[in-house]
């Protein structure tokens, strides 16, 4: 997804300019919704079951939402799809704008375009991940998503301090309308998402080809095959970190920042604001490590030591102590994000990213609002369980991950299945070392440039005197074979240990 200048520079294509594009006004109208949702249902006057409801709402609507785009997203094609959720996403923010009933926002929610989440905002998030993947090689693949999710978090801090322009504006200006109708932030954002499904090329389809001419083409795969057990075990340990998360969503931390050390709300936008900053310098950062000591060690080695500072938020002295911590370890946190997202994509087969990152999204979606319920009723038994609590499933999450993927091949390590050879340029299929996947090597990830203007077509590795061929985008091209020192054949305890992972996780 990359191509040159005339010096020879990289830059991205048209394609991931116009998704980075789409995600920022994304999330910004989701940092800014996010915010304004909270105090909407409260000068409403809804009872605490009303506000649930709504808020429940929003989960559940993400959840089918994942699904629907998991097992239709290549089917009906993901420009149409992402066409598609834009109009409801627009419908949503009118509705969300003017009404004045809990069952208006209640039905809403429930088309999952609102989201809670700046950085994984629910059915965009899986085909905009599974677009992304075109990209062939897995270095620069990587840098894309750390990109990806650097501008979420910007746009998304930068929506949640907007929303107090509102109220700065009415000291000059009166007419100003209520908060209420900013939710029509969500409209501009819907349209700016449509204007991007409209100019996306052919190339970010499954294959490389729009749904008229994929018909005419040998039967692609879709949904989920041969990586249906990774899917499968990757989606419990996700949605076993999604959980945990759970226990310290930004509305739990507001208010335990607020009745533990009095933090006014001036106070907490600016502690929110910097961890903003700090999630943006963090999933930067991430690219660079990823790819140089894999993704699965960078997932690992980062999050463990961000979940000691997250359980050490509640021993903090004061307001200070406390803030210092929580943006401390949203410096670290944060790096497992665009390092997931790509180790994902390396662990499935082309033809099934949509359905990979659907599933794995409805998983973390699932699990996600028992959290909140259970923090609240912690906090009544010790004001610092929530953190306890998070900060050991965490821990959990992170030491089961390792354990069950160390040494599980990418998907071209496992072999791909035949029918999902040769699918053209969209499937993005590369040959990369093992270690930035599995991370068993903390060797460099050596580069391997797109020829200009095409979307996940691999180019040529650099001159070998051993070669192989290989059929890719319908011709061959020359890849040089694995070493086996760095790319180690699967072993045949492999599938015993998949096999254990799904037994211990479901």
């Amino acid at each position: 997804m990359r191509t040159r200048n005339g010096e020879g520079a990289e830059r991205p294509t048209d394609d991931v300019r116009l998704i980075l594009c789409a995600q920022a006004a994304r999330a910004f109208a989701y940092g800014f919704a996010a915010l304004l949702l909270g105090t909407t249902l409260e000068r409403l006057g809804l009872t605490g079951f009303q506000a649930g409801a709504v808020l429940a709402a929003v989960s559940a609507g993400s959840i089918l939402s994942s699904v629907a785009v998991a097992r239709a997203g290549d089917r009906v094609g993901r420009r149409r799809m992402y066409l598609f959720l834009c109009l409801l996403m627009g419908a949503s923010g009118v509705i969300f704008a003017y009404a004045g009933n809990w069952w208006m926002f209640t039905i809403a929610a429930l088309t999952g375009t609102l989201s809670t989440e700046v950085i994984a905002s629910g059915p965009f998030a899986s085909l905009d991940h599974a677009m992304l993947a075109g990209e062939p090689d897995r270095a620069r693949r990587l840098r894309v998503f750390g990109r990806y999710d650097a501008v979420a978090a910007a746009a998304g801090s930068l929506g949640a301090l907007a929303v107090g322009a509102p109220d700065l504006l009415r000291r000059t200006w009166p007419l100003v309308p209520p908060d209420q109708r900013f939710f029509l932030v969500l409209v501009a954002a819907a349209g700016a998402g449509a204007l991007v499904a409209a100019k996306l090329s052919p190339e970010v389809e499954l294959g490389g080809l729009s749904p008229a001419a994929s018909a005419e083409q040998p039967k692609l795969p879709r949904g989920l095959s041969s990586s249906r057990r990774i899917v499968a075990a990757l989606a419990s340990l996700f949605a076993l970190d999604s959980f945990a998360g759970g226990f310290v969503l930004q509305a739990f931390l507001a208010y335990w920042f607020a009745s533990h050390f009095g933090a006014s709300p001036s106070e907490l936008g600016l502690m929110f604001f910097a961890v903003g900053v700090a999630q943006t310098g963090s999933v930067l950062l991430a690219a660079r490590l990823g790819s140089r000591f894999g993704l699965l060690p960078t997932m690992v080695v980062s999050h463990l030591p961000s979940n000691v500072l997250l359980a050490a938020v509640p021993l903090a002295p004061n307001l200070l102590g406390a803030a210092g911590l929580l943006v401390a370890r949203s410096a670290l946190s944060q790096m497992d994000v665009p390092t997931r997202q790509a180790y994902l994509m390396t662990m499935v087969h082309p033809a099934e990213r949509t359905a990979a990152v659907g599933y794995t999204n409805a998983a973390r979606y699932a699990t996600r609002p028992a959290g909140p319920l259970l923090a609240g009723a912690g906090v009544a038994v010790l004001p610092g369980l929530p953190f306890f609590v998070a900060g050991g499933l965490k821990t959990l999450y992170d030491l089961l991950l390792w354990t069950f993927f160390h040494d599980v091949p990418p998907a071209e390590g496992r072999g791909q299945p035949p029918e999902a050879k040769g699918t053209g340029p969209g499937a993005g299929g590369s040959s990369t070392p093992q270690s930035l996947a599995s991370g068993s090597r903390c060797a460099p990830v050596a580069a391997e440039a797109g020829p200009p203007g095409q979307l996940g077509s691999p180019e040529q590795t650099d001159g070998t005197d051993t070669t192989t061929k290989v059929e890719l985008t319908g011709r061959d091209q020359e890849k040089e074979p694995p070493d086996e020192m760095d790319h180690p054949r699967p072993t045949q305890d492999r599938p015993d240990r998949l096999s254990l992972a799904d037994s211990a996780l479901h």
